[in-house]
C-alpha cells in the first residue's frame, strides 16, 4: 500500500505493532457493501477479523445490548456504522463507552458527507458520540457509493429493467467505490496518523444519473435510460416495487440532495490517506457487468441504499 500522506501524530495504538494490531478487529455490518469489504482487506492483511451484525455468524443488534459485550470482548479496534434509527446517537454514546472500557483503543466510524442543519439542531450526533468516546477515532464519510448499483436489490432491479427510476432530478454526485472506502478504513484501523481526522470521501468525477445510465449501457451493451420522478410519484412506484416504507422517505431525502447539488463537489480524503485517485465509475461499471450482475432479473427489495449503510 503506498505510505499515507496524511502525517498527523497521534499516539501509538496499545497492542498494535508496525501498524498490525494483535488483537482481532470488530467489524460491524460485516454482510454490508463496506463492512464486508473492510473485513476482506484486513484478512488479506494478515491481521484477525471479527465480523458481526444482525445475520451474521457473530450476532449484533444496535437495539439488543445484550449483543454488545460478546462482540466487544478481546478486540482492539472497532469499524462502526450508523444504525440509522431513532436512537442511533444514543446508543452509539453507550456502546463507545462499553468499548473503551472493554480495552478497546480505535473507533473507525462510517458516518456521511457534511451537510447544513438548522440552526439549534445538532449535526450527525453519532460522529460527536464517536469523538468523545474517548478512543482514538477516526470518521469516514463518503459519498454515494457505486455499488448501490449492483448490490442494492431495488436499483439492481432498475438496471435489470433497463430504467433507472429516482427523484434525483439532473443533480450530480461524486460517486465512489465502496473499495475505496474500505482501504481508506483499513489504513485508519491499522496505521498511526489517522487519529482525530474526518476524512470526506469522493470518487473522481461528478456524474448525473443519466450519466450513470449511459456508461452502464455502453458496458453491458444494453438500453438502459434514466427517469425522474417527483418525490411523491417515486413514493408510490418504490412501494410498488416493494420497498419497505420506511425506506422510502430516505430514498426521498437522499435523492432530494442529489437534485439539489448538495454534494455536488469532489473531495480529497481518499488522496489524502491512499496516495492516490479514488477509482473511477467506469472501472466498476466493467468489471460489474463482466460479472453477470445485471444479467437476470431481482427481487426489487432495497436495504434501503444511500451513502450511509445498516449492519
Amino acid at each position: 500500500m503506498t505510505t499515507p500522506k496524511n502525517t498527523t501524530t497521534t499516539n501509538t495504538t496499545a497492542g498494535t505493532t508496525a501498524g498490525t494490531t494483535t488483537k482481532p478487529i470488530l467489524v460491524l455490518g460485516s454482510t454490508g457493501k463496506t463492512g464486508s469489504r473492510v473485513a476482506a482487506q484486513l484478512r488479506q492483511r494478515g491481521h484477525r477479523v471479527r465480523g458481526a451484525s444482525r445475520k451474521g455468524p457473530v450476532a449484533f443488534d444496535w437495539t439488543d445490548e445484550n449483543t454488545w459485550e460478546r462482540t466487544l470482548e478481546g478486540v482492539g479496534a472497532a469499524y462502526l456504522v450508523d444504525s440509522q434509527l431513532p436512537d442511533a446517537a444514543e446508543s452509539m454514546r453507550a456502546f463507545g463507552k462499553l468499548a473503551v472500557a472493554s480495552g478497546i483503543e480505535r473507533l473507525v466510524l462510517l458516518s456521511a458527507r457534511d451537510w447544513v442543519v438548522p440552526e439549534g439542531e445538532e449535526k450527525l450526533p453519532c460522529e460527536r458520540a464517536v469523538r468523545e468516546s474517548g478512543a482514538q477515532w477516526t470518521i469516514l464519510k463518503p459519498s454515494w457509493f457505486f455499488q448501490n448499483f449492483s448490490e442494492d436489490p431495488f436499483i439492481r432491479a432498475q438496471v435489470q429493467g433497463g430504467e433507472l427510476v429516482m427523484s434525483a432530478g439532473d443533480g450530480v454526485e461524486p460517486f465512489i467505490d465502496a473499495e475505496d472506502i474500505a482501504e481508506v478504513a483499513v489504513a485508519a484501523l491499522t496505521e498511526e496518523g489517522h487519529g482525530g481526522q474526518a476524512y470526506e470521501l469522493s470518487g473522481p468525477r461528478l456524474l448525473s444519473l443519466d450519466s450513470v445510465a449511459d456508461e452502464i449501457a455502453r458496458a453491458t451493451g444494453r438500453v438502459i435510460t434514466y427517469r425522474p420522478l417527483p418525490p411523491d410519484e417515486f413514493a408510490a412506484h418504490a412501494v410498488g416495487q416493494h420497498v419497505p416504507e420506511e425506506f422510502v422517505g430516505l430514498l426521498n431525502l437522499l435523492y432530494g440532495w442529489i437534485a439539489e447539488g448538495r454534494f455536488a463537489t469532489l473531495a480529497d480524503g481518499v488522496q489524502r490517506v491512499l496516495g492516490r485517485e479514488p477509482r473511477d465509475f467506469n472501472d466498476y461499471v466493467r468489471t460489474a457487468a463482466a460479472s453477470g450482475v445485471w444479467a437476470g432479473g431481482g427481487d426489487g427489495v432495497s436495504d434501503g441504499g444511500g451513502g450511509v449503510e445498516r449492519p
